[in-house]
């Protein structure tokens, strides 16, 4: 998982991100946790696309919107997130270029060899706006928070498999920062990580994208005996619980199977319902 190390939290982005309800997703990000990559994989090895749920030993379990809500804080009523990947041209506003509609929203444009059709790398993100100026007069900060939140919603909840790419399919939403808190941006990060894990299901398929961040968290708190130790202060939201997890370096295939047996034998008395415990 990518945090967006280059791009400091300035204090002048908080009253937006609160009015967008992303607030608490941008503090996770400087209070981040390592993917497990072994136990998220035996986890989504039982992940049945047919009924969006875990075939677990002792029955079915999914990750619900109040999971959503309380471990990543997001709001998850509101006006839905959609968008399109291929023809994303085709939607945009008066049928302005996007690239013209990206230099009048960001005041900048990235160079071609930054760019993968509509896409932009993150590395250009953070090296063009890594700090806002001092100085800045509200229309510079406003191009700077329209940056943060593009990386933020294209590294924490819609990365793709590349995991360093920014879509500008954002723009439409950017560009009307009071809107932004209209939007059900928790139920949009679900159906995301639903979709991942339906495609990854198929053996062709062998890299997961989506917020795993969500997937881990949901993972510690749901199944208490797979937490990692030393972590028991915590705050809003709860994935800030695991703020600086590393987990084991060791070989990833032998862990794998190790967690696919832990997780056969578990028991309907080892998972916790309750969300704050």
């Amino acid at each position: 998982m990518r945090r967006q190390q280059g791009m400091r939290l300035d204090d002048r982005y908080v009253p937006y991100l609160q009015m967008a309800g992303l607030y608490h997703l941008a503090r996770l990000n400087d209070r981040w946790f390592r993917l497990d990559e072994a136990l998220v994989s035996a986890f989504v090895e039982r992940w049945r696309p047919e009924t969006h749920t875990f075939h677990m030993p002792f029955g079915e379990c999914t990750i619900t919107l109040q999971d959503v809500a309380y471990q990543l804080g997001l709001p998850v009523d509101g006006r839905y997130v959609s968008g399109c990947l291929s023809e994303f041209h085709i939607y945009i506003d008066g049928g302005r270029p996007p690239w013209v509609w990206f230099q009048e929203l960001l005041g900048v444009i990235p160079p071609p060899s930054q760019v993968q059709k509509y896409a932009v790398n993150c590395t250009w993100f953070q090296e063009t706006f890594g700090e806002c100026p001092e100085d800045a007069d509200d229309d510079t900060v406003r191009r700077y928070v329209r940056a943060y939140i593009m990386m933020l919603l294209g590294t924490q909840l819609f990365a793709d498999k590349s995991g360093n790419r920014i879509h500008i399919r954002w723009l439409p939403y950017v560009a009307r920062l009071e809107e932004l808190g209209t939007y059900s941006w928790g139920s949009a990060a679900l159906a995301w990580l639903y979709r991942c894990m339906c495609r990854v299901a198929n053996r062709h398929v062998v890299k997961l994208a989506g917020p795993l961040q969500l997937l881990q968290s949901w993972i510690f708190w749901r199944f208490p005996q797979f937490r990692p130790t030393g972590y028991e202060a915590f705050s809003w939201p709860l994935a800030s619980r695991w703020a600086g997890y590393n987990p084991s370096g060791s070989e990833k295939g032998p862990r794998v199977r190790a967690w696919r047996l832990r997780i056969d034998r578990l028991q309907s008395r080892e998972v916790s319902m309750l969300i704050n415990n």
